[in-house]
């Protein structure tokens, strides 16, 4: 009987150690998650108010690094064709600033909210900004006169 215990009290410390080892590499993994880019955007949103038709407008998403590792976007996708995206191109380092420049050409009056799709290798690999406003038609001409002044 003493020799079962005594066995059975090494697989029981064998077991600890076991579980010792699989928590710590548990811990060494979610550590290193942790030292993913990451971004921090001073806005996601941004309203244009009202701006007249077929005249485009800009406006520049500023965001900060807050993770350890560079920040590198692989892609900025509008959502729409009359969106065009610019954006800092090079690895963001912590701390570090970078730039996503919106261009909106309104090809037809009406309210409007559009998105752009920000993908990286930030621990949230997916950001979605939004543009929105609304958009004026042209003043309407005022009728020609003939000229003829008829009493």
């Amino acid at each position: 009987m003493y020799i079962t215990i005594l066995h059975q009290h090494k697989n029981m410390k064998k077991l600890m150690i076991l579980c010792a080892v699989i928590l710590g590499f548990t811990i060494t993994a979610s550590a290193q998650t942790d030292n993913k880019a990451e971004f921090k955007f001073a806005s996601e949103k941004y309203d244009f108010g009202k701006i007249p038709q077929g005249k485009p407008v800009t406006t520049d998403f500023e965001y900060t690094n807050i993770g350890e590792e560079p920040l590198i976007l692989t892609e900025v996708r509008p959502t729409c064709g009359c969106t065009i995206a610019d954006y800092t191109k090079t690895p963001v380092k912590k701390g570090d600033k970078g730039i996503i420049k919106i261009t909106f050409n309104a090809p037809v009056a009406g309210v409007f909210n559009k998105t752009i799709v920000v993908t990286s290798n930030a621990k949230t690999p997916q950001k979605y900004l939004v543009i929105s406003g609304e958009v004026l038609a042209p003043p309407a001409a005022a009728p020609a006169t003939t000229g003829s002044n008829m009493k």
